[in-house]
């Protein structure tokens, strides 16, 4: 992932449509993993519609600012990506 916020606003501009895992931070060594596919991206923030086993009650969407990637507080991974390369 870059190391800038235009970078990663960039890097998940280009793979919209396509399939992520979002791994959050809870705090306190809790993690959280979530699978879905990236919606929509907006000026500050972007969107993932998660699956329906990541899906929590009523909540099928989560979304997340560029500068929670580039303070760690949640990791976005492409396997989609990783499977081609």
């Amino acid at each position: 992932m870059p190391n800038t916020i235009d970078g990663i606003k960039e890097r998940i501009d280009a793979e919209k449509g396509q399939a992520v895992l979002v791994t959050a931070q809870l705090g306190r060594n809790r993690v959280k993993k979530q699978r879905g596919v990236i919606a929509e991206t907006y000026p500050a923030v972007f969107v993932i519609k998660l699956s329906p086993e990541s899906a929590i009650g009523t909540m099928d969407h989560v979304s997340y600012t560029y500068t929670d990637i580039l303070t760690k507080e949640i990791a976005v991974d492409f396997p989609a990506a990783e499977i081609e390369e």
